[in-house]
């Protein structure tokens, strides 16, 4: 599942890594302390250097402790404006500290950061009028103009936390997505593991309790009997070979572009089942339905599997002289029921079966249920209900 991965990576626009920040930071402010050096060895104010110096270099820890370097700046602009009366180049740092309260910090710090800088641009203007001759009308201007610089400054560092945040939340849906999309695989692919074992179990068990039995019956006729043992291993080979073909079909499902060898078995089917099991020695009392009933492909399958594997469990666990009642009637509901009278709760179990646990699995599938167990009077009953 790598798609929606790399799908959410591709929406991430490019940004610079923690190495090349610190680096970008590093070169932020050798660039604004340059003309510091270069001003104090022309012998300028030492209080203009050092207001500067103090200004510019808290910039450094901006991304990490954005809201103590802007008070930092903030404190070293106010003690300009008691120690000089003029504008400096550090008061660029007074910008670039309002735009990384905005884009680094909260939205509340970021406001806080904005009422000062309006108020120290008030401050500024009127500060400064005596060193440019500014009068009264001036003034406002000049109020405008600086305290534009303020708010770009916070528009564009809060635009970039709400781009960021945004992102952010685009990144985590689609990582959500992606994970719910790996789940739902992995749900598909237990189901299919799920009913690719049932089919499995319901064709190998079948075919091969009918092979079972019915070698075991040639065995003792043939002492007796050599054409008895013909018909039996005739109907060994007919039983293997109907299996091998169940095989194919299923084998055929699993491959791509193959659609198997033959139809899915549906009621129609019940007859073939009833004859395999009188054939293998069972006596069969079988009410089946109309053989023009009509139901969903999916409940005839399901149907005819619970059926298969009934008549299987009777031929293993019911002992060799059990009869068997079958009825299955359509209606509002498939009804199944597979009575014997065998050996009931004194079968031997090796808790090693799936069968019971394959039959309540497909009359789920379908919103139905199975019933299992011994009967009253002796021998073991299944019973089944699927809505059509």
């Amino acid at each position: 599942m790598t798609g929606p991965r790399v799908a959410a990576q591709a929406s991430v626009p490019w940004q610079l890594g923690p190495r090349w920040r610190r680096r970008f930071d590093l070169l932020l402010v050798a660039g604004l302390m340059l003309p510091v050096l270069a001003i104090l060895l022309s012998g300028a104010d030492p209080w203009w250097t050092i207001l500067a110096s103090a200004q510019i270099l808290p910039l450094l820890w901006r991304r990490g402790h954005p809201t103590a370097v802007f008070a930092a700046v903030a404190v070293a602009s106010a003690a300009q404006v008691l120690l000089l009366d003029s504008p400096i180049w550090g008061q660029l740092a007074f910008p670039v500290a309002v735009y990384s309260v905005a884009r680094f910090g909260t939205g509340v710090r970021a406001g806080v950061a904005l009422g000062v800088g309006i108020l120290a641009a008030a401050v500024a203007t009127v500060d400064w009028s005596n060193a440019f001759g500014l009068t009264w009308s001036q003034l406002v201007p000049n109020f405008g103009s600086i305290s534009a610089i303020v708010v770009t400054s916070w528009a564009l560092g809060t635009m970039g936390r709400v781009r960021e945040a945004h992102i952010g939340t685009l990144v985590d849906r689609a990582e959500q997505a992606e994970r719910i999309a790996q789940r739902e695989v992995e749900l598909a692919a237990q189901d299919e593991r799920a009913r690719i074992a049932r089919e499995m179990h319901d064709v190998v068990a079948h075919g091969l309790s009918v092979i079972v039995v019915q070698a075991d019956g040639a065995r003792y006729a043939a002492v007796k009997d050599a054409d008895i043992a013909v018909r039996t291993l005739e109907t060994i080979g007919a039983t293997g070979r109907e299996a091998l073909q169940e095989m194919r079909r299923m084998l055929g499902l699993l491959r791509t572009g193959d659609t198997g060898v033959r139809p899915q078995p549906t009621l129609a089917d019940l007859p073939h089942l009833v004859a395999e099991a009188r054939a293998a020695g069972t006596e069969v009392a079988a009410e089946l339905p109309d053989p023009g009933a009509v139901v969903p492909e999916g409940v005839g399958l399901a149907a005819y599997r619970i059926v298969q594997e009934a008549l299987t469990n009777v031929r293993k666990h019911a002992g060799p002289q059990a009869g068997v009642r079958l009825a299955v009637r359509v209606g509002a509901e498939v009804e199944i029921e597979v009575a014997d009278d065998g050996r009931g709760a004194t079968a031997v179990d090796d808790g090693r079966g799936h069968g019971l646990v394959g039959m309540r699995e497909r009359a789920a599938v379908h919103g139905g249920t199975v019933r299992a167990g011994p009967a009253p009077g002796g021998g073991y009953v299944v019973s089944a209900r699927i809505p059509r």
